[in-house]
């Protein structure tokens, strides 16, 4: 797989430092229940470590997706190589499947306005979500 750069992103890298560091700890048990977020379930791509990332989600028609705000995290690129996750929301248990990145030169047409354009400025993290 291609070795992706951290590509567009609106928050600097220290402050994703500070935020896996001090913010994730209190809002990961908080996150499947809290309206607009998810707990993202990987496994890290070089050491098969388990993680757990909490993530604000846009749920589409049979898409979850997730603005990279900041950038290609390791979140990203340990489910981009595997291909597939598991995420909880509010009440459901996701299986996602077919992980993807839309760039902002190459918008999806199927996702919804909103989604568009908020991939004008930022890279988005699109993931199909497989039926049982």
């Amino acid at each position: 797989m291609a070795t992706l750069d951290r590509g567009p992103h609106i928050f600097p890298a220290g402050l994703s430092r500070l935020q896996e560091r001090y913010l994730n700890p209190y809002v990961r048990p908080l996150a499947p229940y809290l309206p607009g977020f998810a707990l993202l379930e990987h496994r890290g791509r070089k050491s098969g470590k388990p993680y757990t990332t909490p993530v604000n989600v846009i749920p589409t028609r049979g898409k979850l997706v997730i603005a990279l705000g900041h950038g290609v995290t390791d979140w990203c690129r340990n489910i981009l190589a595997a291909g597939e996750a598991h995420a909880h929301t509010i009440f459901r248990h996701l299986h996602l499947i077919n992980p993807r990145i839309v760039t902002p030169d190459n918008p999806d047409p199927a996702l919804p306005l909103v989604v568009r354009i908020a991939a004008r400025r930022l890279q988005l993290f699109v993931a199909d979500i497989a039926r049982d």
